[in-house]
């Protein structure tokens, strides 16, 4: 499963909701399969059973551990190449901001419902 399909198990209910490759490219496409899930209180119902103080409105990393995926440098780049990251990969710190940011955007297009302010 890619990176970005786990992210979407993880936040659609641990199922094997793996969107297409290109879902990144045009992620309406598979909105309309995607179940109405309103990331938000999912993130913050998983926080509060972990008790330890994640980052994740505003972390790729932190977000990645809330959902117990591989948040190592090599994980966050695997994602960056799914999601037709341009950028320099080298720049982590650019590359992060970018990750989250489009990860969230990502969710939405797919159903999810995300907060504005964690999608810009």
């Amino acid at each position: 499963m890619s990176v970005f399909g786990s992210i979407m198990g993880k936040i659609f209910g641990g199922g094997a909701h793996t969107p297409p490759v290109q879902a990144a490219a045009t992620p309406q496409a598979t909105a309309a399969s995607a179940p109405a899930v309103d990331v938000e209180v999912v993130l913050v119902g998983l926080a509060a059973k972990r008790g330890d103080a994640l980052n994740w409105r505003s972390s790729i990393v932190d977000l990645m551990k809330l959902l117990d995926l591989d948040s190592s440098l090599a994980a966050r780049k695997e994602l960056a190449k799914e999601l037709k990251y341009d950028g320099d990969m080298n720049d982590s710190a650019a590359m992060n901001i970018w990750l989250h940011k489009q990860v969230m955007r990502q969710v939405a297009a797919n159903g999810g419902k995300v907060p504005a302010e964690l999608k810009s």
